[in-house]
């Protein structure tokens, strides 16, 4: 699978400058514990742009009741709602292992297998089984468990099973955390994307866990800011052009002037580009909408349709909401935690304050990680359409 890093192209250093700078920037627009909101929301729109590149859609909003146990009568709809809670659970675990343990390296094959392990063990026997592309064999995936067949997706012929050991032990060993120095820790996190898509360790789910392992590589590089954006949502969004960059990678060495190794160097360097500008594109569209001044904005302007009823209320509890209210959410974030009486506080009514207070956390606009804490903000999905135009497909109506 030579070469493993892309030769002889400055144009990726100059990307990948660019995609450190850039994100770099984004930390300093909103405070460290609103940031928090953004990335839990991403983490649920993460796993809806991953299975959507599987070809898997369940709506944020459908992934978001099923955070709440409200799971869908129907049972295929119901088993895609757990593969996507498998995926946000994938991501919250591969955070606190970076967070508990600083040298990790998820280049480790035990990591990748892990992850897969995680990801399959959450999931409804039904979604366990593929369909072998010409034999029409139904196969069972055992969570963690390294394919014991040769496979085909599409034009691609994985290398034999018996050989995939060997590979994963030289992705180890080329793409080990410390190894590369400077900008090549960001290049070399977009070939090794392609890499081990093309070792296709697993029977199944690979798409799924190379986007998680390329996740843990950007955050450990690190690339600060990254988690505010997410390069999933892009990938998905150019699905098309994503897999053909896949499959240009995938090509063998076409002649002298194509580098030294079995496969093309141009297309690694062509699937490396496609990559990090899908990140710059991510990168400047959450910096626009993180955005203070904006963000401040489009605050006051959903309160306002609420409080006139355009809008309808996420829960019938409740129908409208004071104008105040934007007042509270607005302090809140600008400070990124406030004890109860301060946010009450903030809305300028007196004792009916509490009352504002209460709505927005029930309506989880607000929330606490203790009964009677500092309280901070929160996107669900019935306010994200409207702060962060475009994140995602509004949902149909049936």
């Amino acid at each position: 699978m030579e070469p493993l890093l892309p030769a002889g192209s400055g144009e990726l250093e100059d990307l990948a400058r660019e995609v450190v700078s850039r994100s770099a920037a984004m930390g300093g627009q909103l405070h460290p514990r609103s940031q928090e909101g953004v990335t839990s929301l991403l983490r649920l729109i993460n796993s809806y742009y991953s299975n959507q590149i599987e070809g898997n859609s369940t709506h944020p909003v459908d992934i978001e009741r099923a955070m709440r146990n409200d799971y869908s009568k129907d049972s295929t709809k119901r088993n895609l709602q757990i593969e996507s809670l498998a995926h946000i659970e994938c991501q919250k675990q591969i955070h606190e292992w970076i967070q508990k343990d600083p040298d990790l390296d998820p280049s480790d094959p035990e990591i990748i297998y892990r992850i897969h392990r995680i990801f399959y063990d959450e999931l409804p026997e039904a979604l366990k089984k593929v369909k072998h592309s010409e034999t029409e064999e139904t196969m069972e995936v055992v969570g963690g468990e390294q394919r014991h067949r040769d496979i085909k997706v599409g034009t691609h012929i994985g290398p034999s099973h018996e050989a995939v050991p060997q590979f994963m032990q030289r992705f180890s060993e080329f793409y080990q955390r410390g190894r590369h120095h400077g900008i090549a820790p960001v290049i070399a996190a977009a070939a090794a994307h392609h890499r081990l898509m093309w070792i296709h360790p697993f029977l199944d789910g690979n798409g799924r866990v190379t986007r998680l392992y390329t996740d843990a590589c950007l955050q450990l590089v690190p690339v600060l800011g990254y988690g505010l954006w997410n390069v999933s949502r892009g990938l998905a969004r150019n699905r098309d052009h994503y897999m053909e960059a896949l499959s240009r990678a995938d090509a063998q060495r076409q002649g002298d002037t194509d580098g030294r190794g079995n496969l093309s160097n141009r297309g690694l360097v062509n699937f490396c580009k496609f990559f990090l500008e899908t990140c710059l594109d991510q990168i400047d569209y959450m910096h626009q909408l993180l955005g203070l001044d904006a963000m401040l904005n489009r605050i006051t302007g959903y309160v306002r349709l609420r409080a006139e009823k355009i809008i309808p209320a996420p829960t019938s509890k409740h129908s409208g909401i004071k104008l105040e209210a934007g007042k509270v959410l607005q302090e809140v974030l600008l400070r990124g935690e406030m004890t109860r009486g301060d946010a009450a506080n903030a809305s300028g009514l007196g004792r009916s304050g509490r009352d504002v207070l209460a709505q927005l956390l029930d309506e989880g606009l607000l929330i606490s990680s203790m009964p009677k804490g500092p309280v901070r903000v929160n996107f669900p999905t019935h306010i994200s359409t409207y702060l962060f135009p475009d994140l995602y497909p509004a949902q149909m109506l049936p």
